[in-house]
């Protein structure tokens, strides 16, 4: 099998999921091949993302490590063994992979949350909040370049079409609904939107006031898709360097506690919705 040039996060991840595994067992990379009669530079592969594996393999590792939970296991399968193409490939070599990488986890996530404090968060964006936000980067990025970036925007919108759209939830702070990204008319398009949006069964939108007395979590902005079991669930956040997806047990713990401190600040769905629509009438 041919090795990966660039491997997805999602392939990284099923191979960091395979390493763990593989040091609770307490075994190192050498009696790890050994059990399946290869070398260790092919575990060392397959932990690094390079090489794929097979459910065989896979099945055998895991009983080599002595892994019971066979609902993880199965979903570790699913991630080796899925082969399909989405339609964020079309921007593969065109966008940088880390917008790739977040549409195929928002692709194959059970729900998906988000906490915003300075934007309306991107999927809930129209297409010229999209550019506007996307357009004030330095350096001034080409209109082809742009284009692209919007319409891969948007695209990301698939997650709640169809007959199982993606459970979603967003927590966003005032101050976002009130930085004016374009003029006051896209300002009051986007505000429509998110209440549009609002109305769905599977989008839930919340909004934390300024006028909340004790609230000290402005830097808690994240993004947070939930795993076909808790143990694959992956929160993002943007660094200095790029976009992070974050995967460690007891991050997530942490990330999952956050939310729920944001949920409890906001205003509950029926009176953010007034809140928003409030805030149209006003431009």
């Amino acid at each position: 099998m041919a090795l990966r040039r660039e491997p997805t996060a999602r392939q990284m991840r099923l191979g960091t999921e395979m390493r763990r595994l593989r040091d609770a067992a307490g075994l190192t990379g050498r009696e790890a091949a050994a059990l399946l009669g290869v070398s260790s530079v092919q575990i060392n592969q397959i932990e690094s993302g390079l090489s794929g594996v097979s459910e065989k393999r896979l099945r055998r590792l895991a009983a080599h490590y002595m892994c019971t939970d066979e609902a993880f296991i199965d979903a570790l399968v699913a991630m080796a063994t899925d082969r399909t193409r989405g339609w964020w490939e079309e921007y593969r070599g065109l966008l940088p992979t880390s917008f790739l990488d977040l549409s195929e986890l928002e692709h194959r996530a059970t729900y998906r949350w988000d906490v915003d404090f300075l934007h309306v968060p991107g999927l809930l964006q129209t297409p010229d909040y999209a550019r506007g936000i996307l357009g004030y980067r330095v350096p001034e990025l080409p209109k082809n370049e742009l284009d692209l970036r919007v319409r891969h925007r948007l695209e990301r919108r698939v997650i709640f079409e169809g007959r199982q759209p993606t459970p979603y939830e967003a927590v966003i702070h005032e101050s976002a609904l009130r930085i004016r990204v374009g003029d006051r008319t896209a300002s009051r398009v986007q505000l429509t939107r998110l209440l549009e949006s609002s109305e769905a069964d599977h989008i839930t939108v919340r909004v934390i006031p300024f006028d909340l007395d004790g609230f000290a979590g402005a830097d808690s902005a994240m993004v947070y898709a939930g795993g076909n079991v808790p143990k694959l669930d992956t929160a993002v956040r943007d660094t200095p360097q790029g976009t992070g997806f974050i995967d460690s047990e007891a991050q997530l713990g942490s990330f999952r506690t956050l939310f729920r401190r944001m949920e409890a600040a906001s205003l509950d769905p029926e009176r953010s919705r007034d809140f928003i629509n409030r805030l149209a009438k006003e431009l």
